[in-house]
């Protein structure tokens, strides 16, 4: 009687068994990169030595030094400073396997979209992760070195959700030109294309429609709690749908496409 029951449920597992292997694998090989490591240490680097900045100057001079400015200008220079460093990681994904592709898809018992998607996946998981757990430490430092008058708890959190929303955009957009375009560097080029691009014509909408840069005017709002929740949820409602589209588009362009 029991045989059927555990048939069934071995079947079920080896069915996402190539994802999850792909999904580990490539993990495990985008945090060993160099430019994974590089983004990793330099944000790390610049956050303490602004910090112990800060701090000193405070001592000093006697300066006060309020914990959402500081983790306003972190946060800022984390979206901009990293945007580099996250697009190489999201267009190399697929595109720079291009000699070993066809093995990778073609020999083995996996399907171009469980590929697509253990790929995506990871390369999410590892620049959200990454995102949410430096944010996470420089918002304890802000909040226990300076001076947490005007830095909500809350507002914090709710700001590294924020960016880490925006960073998703570039990661889905990443891995869907890097599916669909076979040179690294043409992914790249029009990945810079479609940011910027972007950027520029989303300022040209209303007001009332959240845009990354407006977004970020509105950063030290964010952090002392006193946001507009509204403005907040349609900016992640924007997000989540435009990353979605995107990762379509490149799950069922890649499955088309020769590889």
């Amino acid at each position: 009687m029991d045989t059927p029951t555990t048939t069934r449920i071995s079947a079920k597992y080896r069915l996402f068994l190539p994802y999850w292997a792909v999904f580990q694998t490539d993990l495990r090989q985008t945090m060993r990169n160099w430019v994974y490591m590089t983004w990793v240490i330099a944000v790390s680097l610049t956050a303490f030595g602004y910090v112990l900045y800060r701090m000193g100057a405070h001592r000093e001079t006697g300066w006060v030094q309020q914990a959402a400015d500081v983790m306003n200008d972190l946060l800022r220079w984390v979206v901009l400073g990293s945007v580099a460093m996250i697009a190489a990681l999201a267009v190399g994904s697929i595109s720079a396997e291009r000699g070993t592709l066809a093995d990778s898809v073609l020999s083995r018992g996996i399907s171009r979209y469980q590929y697509f998607l253990a790929k995506f996946h990871s390369r999410l998981v590892c620049v959200l992760g990454t995102i949410m757990f430096l944010g996470m430490l420089m918002l304890t430092g802000c909040y226990a070195m300076l001076s947490e008058e005007k830095l909500s708890l809350a507002g914090g959190l709710m700001a590294l959700v924020v960016v880490a929303a925006l960073l998703m955009v570039v990661v889905s957009c990443g891995v869907t030109l890097s599916a669909l375009c076979g040179n690294t560097l043409l992914g790249m080029s029009l990945l810079w294309l479609f940011l910027y691009g972007g950027g520029y014509m989303l300022e040209l909408l209303p007001a009332s429609i959240p845009t990354p840069d407006r977004v970020l005017h509105e950063m030290p709002a964010i952090l002392r709690g006193t946001y507009d929740s509204q403005l907040i949820w349609r900016l992640l409602e924007g997000t989540a749908i435009l990353s979605f589209a995107a990762a379509l588009f490149g799950m069922v362009g890649f499955s088309r496409r020769d590889v």
